[in-house]
């Protein structure tokens, strides 16, 4: 805007912040209530959106990562003693001038990492999808702080990951596109290069070491996600293919030479669960992109992703990290046989000393939020980066002061948005907030995408009363729509709450110290999945505010 002579602008004040008292989240799966017996663990180990699992021991512990895409912070960074009991500790972007995803989808942005340890240094190789390309970010402590990122140019494609020879030389494979033309879609090729770890540039040719996949005359489609193990003098090269969906799986080949040739294994697929009858009850399903690891005692693991479903196809929670035991065999890893389901409790890792409890990364838990610390707990997470400090603990002691953005939840910006993952198919999640000022709206979001998404809320008509209402969003470019409203008298203190059964959603409020009423009930929740509104992530929930002035 031109500023002429004489003349002033006025800019309009910030509205004042939506203070939160607390958050509550509550799970109760039917799966999670079998019997737990001593010396056993439950699937998943990270139970709601926790995709694209990699995992390394180093120093005595394990360290895993996964998929954030553009949710910010990103590539949370695991820790585990046991494989079983998981506590992050960190990630590997945790600021805002290490990526920017403005701009992109939600499902865009950082896709399946892969964690390395070597010689005293973690790495993290990983793609920023329509946001850079590949790159490398490196520590010395998994809690961080991380570097920036070193981005890998000549590196295309996707799902890089490096390996470490015992001779001291490093590589770095990834997912590209062949090098011929593409055959048919989905026809993808790993490849493979030497890099100067000291530098991290990648040197010397590049060479293809699957084309296609293990059985390249039945044109398998997407394999990806490579990892190689050096075991007994054999390069075990390990990759997911068939997609992400039910016919996801994991293939194995093997070979002498660090270059290959490598023979695919007569057995293969090491894992899936694309062969079993789709209406078998509590359904583990998309079963793939594996990554191993050697405990303490010699034995192997596998961490790997999985979704588990309802109605046959429709999975709210994402693609969650599951954990299951490495039978090695003349040279060959397996991991499922086929035709067996992927079990939900089974004996742990021979080391594992703490109890069978796995709460809050798995079973049925109540995990209660009342901001009443210095920082933001680990679970929260923000859609792309903040701009701006708008999520504040220091300002009301005890509170969350949430200073409502004017960005939608269909923006590819950030909105006022604090998000937690749905983890269970049958869920409560509740807040208490004072009701907010006149322009604002406040309350709760579940939201699957910028496309697909519910929110319960109030707002403050010209009396001064208070409007609740539920909103949703369904599908590329539709128009948000109002499913309910109901107009209290101006209340002190407000509670709301979404409740989750699979594939319906409900919405209920409580002004003051009132009881419970419902706003809506019986509302469709198939829209929020993964299956339904597309891209690669599960649910999240959590506070939102909205500056509508």
């Amino acid at each position: 805007m031109l500023a002429l002579p004489g003349l002033a602008f006025a800019q309009t004040p910030d509205p004042e912040p939506v203070l939160f008292d607390w958050f509550e989240y509550t799970g109760r799966d039917r799966a999670f209530e079998l019997p737990l017996p001593e010396g056993h663990f439950r699937n998943p180990i990270l139970a709601g959106f926790h995709s694209d699992p990699s995992i390394v021991a180093a120093r005595g512990k394990f360290y895993m990562v996964h998929s954030t895409f553009t949710y910010f912070p990103g590539i949370p960074v695991f820790e585990s003693e046991d494989l079983v009991h998981w506590t992050q500790v960190g990630s590997a972007i945790h600021r805002p001038g290490q990526l920017d995803f403005d701009g992109l989808g939600l499902s865009r942005g950082v896709f399946a990492p892969t964690i390395e340890y070597h010689d005293g240094t973690f790495y993290v190789v990983n793609t920023s999808v329509d946001g850079g390309g590949n790159f490398i970010v490196t520590a010395t402590d998994p809690a961080g702080p991380w570097s920036d990122p070193v981005w890998l140019p000549g590196i295309g494609g996707i799902d890089p990951s490096l390996f470490f020879d015992d001779d001291g030389r490093a590589y770095i494979l990834n997912n590209d596109e062949p090098e011929g033309p593409p055959r048919y879609d989905g026809h993808r090729a790993i490849w493979m290069q030497a890099i100067d770890i000291d530098t991290l540039e990648p040197f010397g040719p590049r060479k293809v070491l699957i084309d296609g996949g293990v059985k390249p005359e039945e044109n398998p489609i997407w394999i990806e996600g490579p990892h190689i193990y050096k075991v007994d003098g054999w390069y075990v090269l390990s990759n997911a293919e068939g997609g992400t969906g039910p016919q996801h799986s994991q293939v194995v080949l093997r070979s002498r030479d660090v270059w290959g040739p490598y023979i695919p294994y007569e057995h293969n697929p090491i894992l899936t669960q694309r062969d079993l009858p789709a209406d078998r009850d509590l359904p583990i399903t998309n079963a793939g992109h594996v990554d191993m690891v050697e405990g303490p005692d010699g034995n192997w693991w596998a961490v790997f992703l999985a979704s588990r479903n309802y109605d046959v196809r429709q999975y709210n929670t994402g693609r969650e990290t599951f954990l299951l035991p490495v039978t090695w065999k003349d040279g060959w890893p397996t991991i499922l046989p086929l035709g067996e389901t992927i079990p939900y409790t089974l004996p742990a890792p021979s080391w594992m000393t703490r109890s069978a409890d796995q709460a809050p990364m798995s079973g049925n838990f109540t995990r209660r939020d009342e901001f009443d610390s210095t920082q933001l707990g680990r679970e929260w997470m923000f859609v792309r980066v903040p701009k701006r400090d708008w999520a504040d603990l220091a300002s009301h002691p005890g509170k969350l002061a949430i200073h409502p953005l004017r960005e939608g939840l269909d923006t590819r910006g950030n909105p006022s948005f604090l998000a937690r993952r749905q983890q269970h198919l049958v869920f409560e999640a509740s807040a208490a907030l004072t009701p907010p000022a006149r322009g604002v709206a406040a309350g709760l979001a579940a939201f699957q995408s910028g496309n697909h998404w519910y929110v319960v809320g109030a707002r403050r008509d010209a009396d001064d009363a208070l409007q609740l209402f539920v909103e949703r969003a369904k599908g590329e470019g539709a128009p948000t729509e109002v499913l309910a409203t109901r107009t209290v008298p101006a209340a002190d203190a407000l509670r709301l709450r979404i409740s989750g059964d699979e594939g319906e959603i409900a919405f209920a409020f409580a002004a003051d110290d009132g009881d419970w009423q419902p706003l809506l009930e019986g509302a469709d929740a198939t829209m929020l999945s993964t299956d339904d509104a597309g891209g690669f992530v599960g649910v999240t929930l959590g506070p939102y505010a909205r500056d509508e002035r």
